[in-house]
């Protein structure tokens, strides 16, 4: 039997039992658009994670209370408080004799506030801060102006609002939020009268960083953060911007050796501080979430293997049902041969077709879900590769070659005597 008469009999078979072809097909589909939507939500995942540090840049250093493991996570996490990092400290690092590339090095402590302006009450996130934040993380203003170094070091009673919190507060009124006075309420004392303060400044949008809205959250001079709001006198952070990513290391060592000598500390073990860069942070996740993608693409493919053990048990059935067809071919001269490669070819022609679907609805699949992350404010990306294309085809079309022979090899090593008499 020629190539062209193999096939038009595998179509013929296979459209005799649609029902079970489609069940068959149904399970490589899953198992090729599973392994395309998983590494493609792997990629865009990791793109999210990424893009949430690569947006502060890579050139940055940040100083944090507490000695951890700097490829681990910071002591914060584990509710350690750690009061040794003071705004003193924040000052000498700005000593050019001392940390020569730093361009730029900011204080800072966050907590969650309670913004009240006439019957509108909005909860929030505040940042208490000083003159050198837009220097360090990249802003620009959409109204008004930040805080400037008088108001900082004075603490002054002045705010800027993020995009979110202005509309929310004024947008229904339409008055401009510029010199209008709010009040803000320390979430750990909300029945406080609040600090009145007059809004300077509103920032344009910025999207998410870090999982926060930088949209949702205000900025104050640090010394009402820390002590009317916060009630410390110590800092949660110190970020530095270096004047480019060669000196990050240089500077790293620079505030290490600052930091010991104010802190009196001899040992590195003994440290009290954390200096951490951002780009180690985006090295460390780039690991993570590539042995993460790996584990889920691993995953994807058992069920491509479960899709390949229901060819298996299918072309096994398919067998049994068509032994007298096979000792009627054998019969009239069809070689071991030819029954071999019509069972393998209906085999893979199942697979081929699960694959080309799978495809198809692993890209749609994929895409739909980076519109609806994007929709819900998130920088994800669509990314379907072609090695994972070719991973999920490949693997398909292996699994049922595999799966397929066993039963391609009974058929074929069928005595014709034996099947016609079979019932």
């Amino acid at each position: 039997m020629n190539l062209f008469s193999t096939i038009r009999l595998v179509f013929r078979t296979l459209l005799a039992r649609k029902g079970r072809s489609f069940l068959t097909i149904l399970g490589i589909v899953i198992g090729v658009a599973g392994v395309i939507i998983i590494i493609a939500l792997g990629a865009g995942a990791q793109s999210l994670v990424l893009g949430q540090i690569t947006k502060l840049g890579t050139n940055l250093l940040s100083v944090q209370p507490g000695k951890s493991n700097e490829k681990g996570p910071p002591s914060q996490i584990f509710g350690i408080v750690v009061t040794t990092l003071t705004n003193e400290d924040a000052q000498a690092m700005r000593d050019t004799g001392r940390v020569p590339h730093a361009v730029a090095v900011n204080a800072l402590v966050r907590g969650s506030a309670t913004v009240v302006w006439q019957n509108k009450n909005l909860d929030t996130t505040f940042v208490g801060t000083d003159y050198a934040y837009p220097s360090v993380v990249s802003i620009t203003m959409k109204e008004g102006r930040f805080l400037d170094q008088k108001e900082t070091e004075g603490n002054a009673n002045v705010v800027v609002l993020g995009s979110t919190v202005a509309d929310e507060l004024f947008g229904e009124s339409g008055l401009d939020p510029l010199g209008q006075v709010i009040k803000v309420k320390s979430a750990s004392a909300p029945d406080a009268g609040g600090v009145p303060v007059r809004v300077v400044g509103v920032v344009s949008p910025r999207g998410s960083a870090f999982f926060q809205n930088q949209d949702d959250q205000i900025f104050m001079p640090l010394g009402i953060g820390q002590k009317q709001l916060l009630g410390i006198r110590y800092l949660q952070a110190i970020n530095i911007k270096v004047d480019s990513a060669q000196n990050v290391e240089p500077t790293r060592e620079d505030v290490k050796q600052l930091l010991n000598e104010r802190h009196h500390i001899k040992k590195d073990v003994d440290a009290d501080f954390t200096v951490r860069n951002i780009a180690d942070a985006v090295g460390i996740l780039t690991t993570i979430t590539d042995a993460l993608r790996l584990f889920l693409t691993a995953m994807a493919a058992i069920a491509l293997v479960v899709g390949g053990v229901g060819i298996l048990n299918i072309m096994l059935v398919t067998v049994a049902e068509r032994t007298r067809e096979v000792g009627l071919r054998k019969a009239v001269g069809a070689s071991n041969q030819a029954i071999r490669n019509q069972f393998l070819f209906e085999a893979g022609t199942l697979t081929s077709l699960g694959g080309l679907v799978g495809i198809v609805l692993g890209v749609v699949v994929s895409y739909l879900v980076s519109l609806l992350m994007k929709s819900l404010g998130y920088d994800w990306a669509f990314v379907v590769s072609l090695s994972s294309v070719v991973l999920a085809v490949g693997v398909s079309i292996l699994t049922g070659v595999v799966f397929g022979l066993y039963p391609a090899f009974k058929a074929a090593k069928l005595n014709p005597i034996e099947a016609l008499r079979y019932e």
